[in-house]
């Protein structure tokens, strides 16, 4: 093709120029060249020649393999309408955990118990502790937050403890925060009071490192939890306490509130939208979580939000993404920050996957799901 040999024409090094002039010459009866609805806006998750096979057949079986119907609310609604759409959402969100994880192995090598903490707040918060029964000596700690867009869902569900349980048995010590929701069963509660109720999650392990046994303490979440990780770790800075965190793993992060306007400088949020996600309802759930607006580019609320400076000294982080989501360019975006704010950092993609597809579909993809597993326990191994 043309645009391949003239590699001395500067025009042509611009990716967006590449690609205009590669569409230029492309035969019109080809494919679209733009992947998922950038290329084709009718385009389905189940159409995708990106999508992993195994997650498509296990989605279909809930009819979650084609766009979901719109919902009834919209950032625009009145709180009140917004909440009460919460609890339903829930619901259907909370089962999916034991659905695709139906068939997995027991797990022997694991204890559990609870502790019920003060937060900074007065509150009580109850504490998911899972302790390996193999190993000796201090090991690092995850301290995770679920997911849930920092508005629903909670850390006692099945799938969050089996994920807790698979970590664990990897020869982790996990503590699973059950913060304050923004609506749902543990709700309503709006920023800050889920991200305080981390932070006071992450003061108790590192506090009480030497009788957990723990010789690190990382910050780890998917979707809002990721959020929540990357928040907790800005909080610690601000606070003065950074030491209480040594490293953050954010799974496919909640972090730019950019959804019921997209931002067209995450093209994700147009490629990937209603692929198991759509932005109308995220749109939504920031405003459940930011009621009155006021925190809605608040770094803390929204780590992307957060400037080159507020990164500055961070500790070591891994962003991760999902190749088929619409969160996917957000949490990109966090990582170029964190390199350009000098943190040590490394990023990855799991293809073929929809939004949180590595922690969800357990028995579908086991390679995948337990490849992030393992890919968590390497990270806290390294600091």
């Amino acid at each position: 093709m043309p645009w391949v040999t003239q590699r001395n024409n500067p025009v042509l090094h611009s990716p967006c120029a590449r690609v205009a002039a590669l569409w230029k010459t492309r035969p019109m009866t080809d494919a679209p060249i733009l992947p998922g609805r950038l290329g084709n806006p009718s385009m389905q998750l189940r159409d995708d020649p990106r999508a992993d096979p195994r997650m498509v057949a296990a989605m279909a079986t809930l009819g979650m393999d084609v766009a979901p119907e719109p919902a009834p609310v919209d950032i625009n609604s009145p709180l009140e309408e917004l909440l009460e759409f919460s609890h339903g959402a829930e619901e259907g969100f909370a089962m999916l955990g034991d659905i695709f994880s139906a068939a997995a192995p027991p797990i022997t090598n694991v204890e559990r118990h609870t502790e019920v903490i003060k937060g900074i707040d007065g509150n009580d918060i109850s504490l998911y502790v899972h302790v390996p029964t193999d190993v000796e000596g201090p090991v690092p700690a995850i301290v995770h937050t679920h997911g849930g867009g920092m508005v629903i869902m909670e850390a006692s569900g099945g799938g969050y403890v089996r994920w807790r349980n698979e970590l664990a048995a990897t020869g982790l010590v996990v503590v699973g925060v059950e913060f304050r929701n923004a609506a749902g069963k543990l709700g309503p509660f709006p920023f800050p009071a889920g991200l305080n109720d981390c932070f006071s999650g992450l003061k108790w392990v590192h506090d009480n490192r030497d009788s957990l046994g723990v010789s690190k303490v990382v910050m780890s979440g998917e979707s809002g939890g990721g959020n929540l990780s990357l928040a907790t770790a800005l909080k610690a800075k601000g606070e003065g306490v950074l030491d209480m965190v040594d490293g953050v793993y954010a799974q496919c992060p909640y972090i730019s509130g950019a959804y019921a306007q997209k931002d067209p400088a995450l093209p994700s949020l147009y490629e990937n939208d209603d692929y198991f996600l759509n932005c109308s309802m995220m749109g939504s759930m920031v405003r459940m979580y930011s009621p009155d607006g006021s925190a809605d580019t608040a770094p803390l609320a929204w780590p992307l939000h957060a400037s080159v400076e507020d990164l500055e000294g961070l500790p070591p982080h891994v962003i991760s993404v999902n190749e088929l989501d619409p969160l996917r360019d957000e949490g990109l975006a966090y990582f170029r920050k964190l390199l350009a704010a000098g943190v040590s950092t490394a990023s990855r993609t799991v293809n073929g996957t929809v939004h949180a597809g590595d922690c969800i579909f357990r028995d579908a993809l086991p390679e995948v799901y337990l490849g992030t597993i393992r890919d968590i326990n390497g990270f806290a191994n390294s600091l």
